[in-house]
Parts: structure tokens; C-alpha cells; sequence
């Protein structure tokens, strides 16, 4: 049994980030990792050692593809698929990205002897465009690692500190440019509640964990008042920037799962979240929803929640039980079962 560790050799991301956890929390040994060599990692020398050479390494044996990208000429393969975005929303994409796995992912999941997707929403959505039969499809959810908890005054002073945010109440949102996340919505609609919020509030908006600043190469010069960039944040630092933040809000149009509210809630912070579907499946009523496209009334829910205590503190704990429910540890054991199963 092998598994395909091309994510591995590229830039962290959030599949990736899925992988190492997975694997760190495996009961026993894992299947065997199979490399690309590093001239051939990324974009076309990627796909091409990925469907050429890949398969006469696998053979005959079981193939896990961790990331909803494999070998068409596998067929004897468990795919994880994390989203469909190419399928769905392929105008967010690279034109060539968006073309190249819109017409590989139907196929491969088509081909392969069984699917795990990461929610009962990206499940869904693999129904609905691919066809496949209900039985090849089996939902693994993803885990909150260990680091994210309540974290001691320690840690949160030297957070503060780092990031020169020693007096400073804040909400918090992390994400990166791309327009699923919906930064834009954010931020005009948090100029639209400032003569609602607190003097003394403000906006954090932070690089995800592992990567560039999150308006890298953006305009700055028309950010409105009390918007704080703190660029990149380690993942050490993020659980106490999490904790800090009196609340933490996530507009996000499309996730097939969506780990910062949960990772947010396990520091016991409550989660401001948009009303798609799979944070309802993912946060399970422990946070307060709102319509990502309708800007007043992102701007009223901030202007309410930034005032409101005592929703704040039954949120709170509401979100603290909800995340301990998702775990990596069982999140590999779930994992490894499919994989012996087939294997």
C-alpha cells in the first residue's frame, strides 16, 4: 500500500497541512510515500510524473491519493477529495488549474475503487457532478489538532506582544486574497458598523497558517479605519491570536470543510460564520451565521455581536464542546480503515 506524496514536496497549504496530520496521528505505519523527483514537482512535469511514472510505481497495489489528484490509469486507488471548486467555481481558478482538474477530477473519482470526502457537503456535491453511486463515497471529517486550545496567559502575552497588539480588543478573520474568502465583503462591511462598534475595537485580518501575507501585493490605501493587516502568523502564535479575539469572523462563499471557525471555537473563541451549508454541518448551531453577500447584514451582526456579551459567552462554550468533537487522531483511524478495506 502506498500513498501519493506530491503535496508534500510543494508550499504548505491546507490540503497539505491535512496530510501531515493525518500522518502524525496514524495508528501504527502508514502506507509507504511515493515522491516525485524535484525537478518534477509542479505544474506540467507534476501532472505529467504524476499520470506517467507514478503508476508503474504503484503496480498493482493499493494507491491512497490524499488530495483529489491521481493517476487516471490507477484504478485500484482511494482519492480524499476536499472540494470541488474546478467543478463548481472554476472562474476563481487559474484558467489552465481550473481546465486541467475539471476534466481529470470526474474521471478519477469515477475510476477509482472508493472516495473519502472530508464532509457530508463535499459528498453532496460529488453525487450531484460526478454521478457516482452513494455506496463509493464514505465522509472522513477533518480533526483540530492538538495546539488549538484555550492557551495560558503566557503564550497570549507573548502573541501580543509579537504582534503589537498589547491593549487592543479585536475581531479576527483569517484567510488569503482569493474570492472565496470574501475579504472584500469584510471589510466594507465592517466600515458600514463602525459608528456601531466600540471605540476601542478593531479588525485583525491575518495570513493563513503557512502562508504569504494575506494582502500580499493588494492596495492598502483604501482600507477603512481600525483594520489591522498582521500579515503571516506562525502556527505556533495562532492559537493565542485565536484565543485573544473577541470573536472570529469567517465570510468565506465556498468550503468543503473549513477549519478556522473550528480551530477558533477550540480556543474557545465564538465564530461569526457564513450560512453555507457545510458550516452548518461543521459548527452544528455553536455559531452565529450570516449572509456573505449581503453586506448590511454582515455589518449588523458585527455591530450586534461586538455588543453583545452574553451571546458571546454562550457561543463560547457552545463552540468549546463542538470542536472537541473532531479529532485527527480518529480522523486517521477512519482513514486507515477504508484503506485496509480496499487494500
Amino acid at each position: 500500500m502506498f500513498f501519493n506524496a506530491r503535496i508534500l514536496q510543494q508550499p504548505l497549504t491546507g490540503v497539505g497541512r491535512y496530510l501531515n496530520e493525518v500522518l502524525a496521528a496514524w495508528p501504527g505505519e502508514p502506507p509507504a510515500r511515493i515522491d516525485p523527483p524535484r525537478r518534477a514537482i509542479r505544474g506540467l512535469k507534476g501532472h505529467a510524473w504524476e499520470q506517467l511514472v507514478l503508476p508503474a510505481r504503484v503496480g498493482r497495489d493499493l494507491l491512497w491519493s490524499p488530495v483529489h489528484s491521481g493517476p487516471l490509469a490507477v484504478a485500484n486507488q482511494v482519492v480524499t477529495v476536499h472540494d470541488l471548486v474546478p467543478l463548481d467555481h472554476p472562474e476563481w481558478l487559474n484558467r489552465g488549474f481550473a481546465r486541467w482538474y475539471g476534466f481529470m477530477l470526474p474521471r478519477l473519482v469515477r475510476r477509482a475503487r472508493h472516495v473519502i470526502a472530508i464532509s457530508e457537503f463535499t459528498r453532496h456535491r460529488l453525487l450531484e457532478t460526478t454521478g457516482i453511486p452513494d455506496s463509493k463515497v464514505t465522509v472522513i471529517h477533518n480533526g483540530v489538532g492538538a495546539g488549538f486550545r484555550p492557551p495560558p496567559p503566557a503564550e497570549r502575552r507573548r502573541m501580543r506582544e509579537s504582534l503589537n497588539l498589547n491593549d487592543t480588543r479585536y475581531l479576527l478573520s483569517v484567510g488569503t486574497l482569493e474570492p472565496r474568502k470574501n475579504l472584500a465583503v469584510l471589510i466594507d462591511a465592517w466600515s458600514k458598523a463602525l459608528p456601531r462598534l466600540p471605540d476601542d475595537l478593531e479588525l485583525v485580518i491575518a495570513g493563513a497558517p503557512g502562508r504569504a501575507s494575506v494582502f500580499a501585493g493588494a492596495r492598502l490605501d483604501d482600507l477603512p479605519p481600525r483594520v489591522r493587516l498582521a500579515g503571516r502568523v506562525t502556527d505556533e502564535m495562532l492559537p493565542a491570536l485565536y484565543a485573544e479575539a473577541e470573536w472570529f469572523v469567517y465570510l468565506s462563499l465556498y468550503e468543503g470543510f473549513g477549519l478556522p471557525p473550528l480551530e477558533a471555537m477550540a480556543c474557545g473563541t465564538p465564530a461569526i460564520v457564513s450560512d453555507i451549508p457545510v458550516f452548518g454541518e461543521v459548527t452544528g448551531g455553536a455559531a452565529m451565521t450570516v449572509d456573505p453577500d449581503n453586506r448590511n447584514a454582515v455589518a449588523d451582526t458585527l455591530a450586534v455581536a461586538a455588543r453583545d456579551s452574553a451571546r458571546r459567552k454562550i457561543l463560547a462554550e457552545r463552540g468549546l464542546q463542538q470542536a472537541a468533537g473532531f479529532d485527527w487522531h480518529e480522523t486517521a483511524r477512519l482513514t486507515r480503515a477504508v484503506l485496509e478495506r480496499f487494500g
